[in-house]
């Protein structure tokens, strides 16, 4: 088969299995696994291979037109570059690995098989997303991630915290769909073409002519999609969904979705330095912002959740430099790893009985009965925490070596004021980084206190993924010489500069963390923590479910504990209880937002019911009234009809002679 067919064939077999895992859930319950992973698994494979053949070098074009639509055309095409190519790669292997952990995690879902189905859409949606060479069948993958994620997010239905956070979820990304999708018709309209070739050569030749509000208007939908400041307070109430859900949308799908448009249709960004400048900005307030506030959380997927926006936040920043070698390298490599934390969160989870660190720390033994989990997880924190070897240090590094370049005048192709923006934010970023993992890290896995009953040992399916995940994370920031041209030939090496500065700071921050969490251990002892669920033999997914609503019943709220032992309430300090809500910022967007358009929603119905149906209604009776007159008038009696006919008659002939008369008179 040539490339173009194999790479076609990528995003179509998870479709195919989507579909077939739907038709079948009910009548054949046997083939849902299998046609859940196998897919999955052979769309992956052949990403590999196309990557192989792609080799980094010249990019694979291929095109049809689907339809004549008008002066600009849509075609079905591929654009099968380096970064496309290892991008997919990413996708099909963290897609697998997810559909391979959910046969255990959601073993007993009466569920499963419309949760597996949409999972492989997902994946479908996102492959398309990165194969495709025309915006709009780009935006069919982007909106179709949208609607999956809606219903996986709030898979567990049945909970208050899932109901909300799909719909939050759902209209916070499409808020930022609305201008995304101006924009791209306006990016059309100016350059004449959806094809992304068509459009980059274009702008190279100058022929963008708003590049500012073009880039803007995209940026809003960017910023939906990729969870970035102020559109990513959707993100951490995600974590309402299943754990594996959690790790697809963190890792693979979705959030990656913006940072990779960004990184394809870079030119058209670059070509305006005030969208660039604002784009520093978004990523610098999201990098320290999130950071701030995953310090401060008890739940630790909303931890995670927050470490991911920060993490954006980086790939941002890289782009923001005009360096999207930089960008998609650190997307590669945080995909890896963060896929480790989060199924190893799940794990965690599930032997714990809660998701509240404050109540794992008053555990003992958390770290020998989940072995498997205990040593991803420390892989994958130190590689969050841009510790070398690392992936994460050698990734992390290439932006930061992009901002410093930008910000001393060598690439001049952004704004010096963004590269200072981004390498100041990055730096303080990496502080807070390496202590939130560190404290993550130190309240999951170093509890101090009784045991709780043990789940026996963990699913393979669970576990296996975890060390294959660990791999990448381990080895892929070593490939770091031998890439370069999957990366547009740009090396990616770290500099002495940045690197002693990164892990010199780093460190400070997770040594003082651990110094906090020493001096406030000795608390922990004397405040009891409840929000444990802990059911031995039961599925973890069911375990989860009832963490997450015990959590809210002990502690008022999924994202804090009255914790005086938590080493970040020490940090933070006056902070904290700003930081824990994410700096208000869902409350403000109520105050600003929600309650006038409710308020709105109020006013219009009551002028619907009291003023419109007023008059519907007043109608309605006149002519009932109406028709009550009339029937009084059909008595059935002939003489009475005679009657009034002659009574008629009478009243006519009078009206008439008068009429006469008056008539002769004048």
């Amino acid at each position: 088969m040539t490339t173009t067919t194999l790479a076609a064939l990528v995003p179509l077999l998870p479709f195919l299995g989507a579909v077939a895992g739907l038709a079948l859930g009910r009548t054949a319950p046997g083939f849902v696994r299998p046609l859940a992973i196998l897919p999955t698994l052979t769309a992956a494979v052949l990403a590999v291979i196309v990557a192989v053949r792609q080799g980094g070098g010249r990019a694979i074009d291929a095109a049809t037109q689907l339809t004549p639509t008008g002066f600009v055309p849509i075609d079905l095409a591929l654009h099968l570059d380096g970064f496309a190519v290892l991008v997919a790669v990413l996708v099909g292997l963290v897609a697998t690995c997810v559909q391979l952990y959910s046969t255990a995690y959601l073993r007993d879902d009466a569920r499963y098989p419309s949760y597996a189905a949409l999972v492989s859409l997902f994946t479908s949606a996102m492959l398309l997303v990165v194969y495709s060479g025309d915006l709009m069948v780009l935006l069919v993958g982007w909106e179709v991630m949208g609607i999956c994620s809606y219903f996986l997010v709030g898979h567990y239905w049945e909970t208050p915290e899932a109901r909300a956070a799909s719909l939050k979820a759902f209209l916070v990304t499409k808020l930022g769909d609305v201008p995304f999708l101006i924009g791209l018709f306006a990016l059309a309209a100016d350059t004449g073409s959806f094809r992304i070739t068509k459009i980059l050569a274009a702008v190279t030749n100058g022929g963008l002519d708003h590049p500012t509000l073009i880039a803007l208007l995209l940026l809003a939908g960017v910023a939906g999609k990729s969870a970035q400041f102020p559109l990513h307070t959707w993100l951490p109430d995600a974590m309402a969904g299943p754990t594996p859900v959690s790790a697809l949308i963190h890792a693979a799908t979705m959030v990656a979705a913006g940072i990779y448009f960004v990184a394809r249709m870079l030119p058209v960004f670059a070509a305006s330095g005030a969208a660039l400048t604002v784009l520093a900005v978004m990523a610098a307030v999201t990098m320290i912002g999130s950071g701030l506030a995953a310090l401060a959380q008890d739940d630790i997927k909303r931890v995670l959740a927050y470490s991911t926006i920060g993490q954006l936040g980086y790939m941002s920043g890289a782009l923001a430099v005009a360096d999207r070698g930089a960008a998609v390298f650190h997307l590669i490599s945080h995909g890896a790893f963060k896929a480790v934390l989060f199924l190893a969160a799940g794990v965690v989870i599930h032997a714990a009985g809660t998701n509240s660190l404050a109540a794992m720390s008053r555990m003992g033994g958390l770290a020998r009965r989940i072995p498997d989990a205990y040593w991803t997880m420390t892989v994958a924190l130190l590689a969050l925490a841009a510790i070398p070897p690392f992936a994460g240090f050698f990734s992390k590094e290439a932006v930061l070596v992009a901002a410093e370049h930008t910000a001393l005048g060598d690439r001049t192709v952004a704004p010096a004021a963004a590269g200072w923006t981004i390498l100041i934010a990055g730096l303080l970023a990496a502080v807070l980084t390496a202590a939130y993992a560190t404290r993550l890290w130190l309240l999951a896995f170093r509890g101090r206190g009784a045991e709780l009953p043990d789940h026996g040992k963990q699913p393979l399916a669970m576990t296996s993924v975890l060390w294959i995940l660990a791999v990448p994370t381990i080895a892929f920031g070593l490939t770091v010489g031998a890439i370069g041209d999957w990366f547009d030939g740009h090396a990616l090496t770290p500099s002495l500069t940045t690197a002693v500065l990164s892990t010199g700071v780093g460190l400070v921050g997770g040594l003082v963390t651990y110094g906090a969490w020493r001096h406030t251990t000795a608390l922990a002892a004397r405040t009891p923590i409840g929000a444990v669920a802990a059911h031995p033999g039961a599925e973890p997914a069911l375990v989860e479910a009832e963490a997450m609503t015990s959590h809210t019943a002990a502690y008022g709220t999924i994202a804090d504990a009255p914790d005086p032992a938590d080493p970040g309430r020490l940090l933070l300090g006056p902070l904290h209880r700003h930081a824990v809500t994410g700096f208000h910022l869902d409350a403000l967007y109520t105050a600003v937002f929600v309650r006038p358009v409710q308020g709105a929603a109020r006013l219009v119905r009551f002028l619907d019911r009291t003023v419109v149906d007023t008059y519907v209604n007043g109608s309605g009776a006149v002519t009932r009234l109406l028709g009550t007159a009339v029937r009084r008038a059909q008595t059935g009696n002939v003489q009475t009809y005679l009657s009034a006919l002659l009574a008629g008659s009478l009243v006519l002939a009078i009206a008439a002679v008068v009429f006469a008369n008056v008539n002769a008179g004048s």
